[in-house]
């Protein structure tokens, strides 16, 4: 089994979902008491928020490319950074490691076509949403990505920042996600991603017209894929 190394903290709630899945996970495919080897540094998620805000990209990009390179050094043999907004800067933090960095939105588009799907729509930050390295990483994949209108991404990005990331599940923001995938099926996306790794804490497959890719889930589930594939 090789050992996962997590960045997480982004926030910490989506952090422990992950540790969640991937632990279930290698237990479900080893049996008895096994459980993953692995690694996480926790960044501090309101200095990262923060950065956000004043478009302090670069300044992320170290941040969190330290904490690779510190998970190499402690003995991780894959990298995963637990978060969909600051994959904005995966490259920079692939580039701090010399293990495999197992990028979230590969994997997530790996899922969809699979599913033989080519137009989904995309839940996320604004930043996921509309700065573009989303979507243009999932084209790469063959596959379309639609976003909700202005309105509708103003509110599931004030969602996320100001409910999810502090544990707060309002069911009115459930509703109200569930009218925006409706509308996003409507424009023909034939799926949709939940392309935030705290959008699970809200809202799940039966809330969408159309089949879900949780980013999180397929995530996690590539990583425990990639750390029992040597049979080690």
């Amino acid at each position: 089994m090789r050992t996962i190394g997590l960045i997480g903290g982004m926030s910490w709630e989506s952090s422990a979902e992950y540790y969640r899945l991937i632990n279930t996970g290698v237990q479900t495919r080893l049996g008895g008491r096994h459980n993953a080897e692995s690694l996480m540094a926790t960044v501090d998620f309101d200095r990262i928020e923060a950065m956000q805000r004043a478009g302090g990209w670069e300044a992320a990009a170290g941040l969190l490319a330290d904490a690779a390179a510190s998970l190499e050094r402690g003995g991780a043999e894959l990298i995963a950074l637990c978060t969909n907004t600051m994959h904005l800067v995966a490259d920079q933090v692939a580039g701090a490691v010399t293990v495999p960095f197992v990028h979230l939105v590969d994997a997530t588009a790996a899922s969809v076509n699979a599913a033989g799907i080519d137009r989904v729509g995309l839940l996320g930050t604004r930043f996921t949403m509309e700065m573009g390295f989303y979507a243009e990483r999932m084209a790469e994949h063959g596959v379309t990505v639609v976003v909700p209108e202005e309105a509708e991404r103003a509110m599931v990005h004030e969602v996320i920042y100001d409910e999810l990331t502090m544990g707060t599940v309002n069911p009115g923001s459930r509703e109200a996600f569930r009218r925006v995938m409706a509308a996003l099926a409507e424009r023909g996306c034939d799926g949709i991603v939940f392309g935030c790794t705290e959008i699970t804490l809200l809202v799940g497959r039966a809330d969408s017209p159309v089949p879900v890719f949780d980013s999180t889930r397929i995530h996690a589930e590539r990583l425990v894929e990639l750390a029992l594939e040597t049979g080690g």
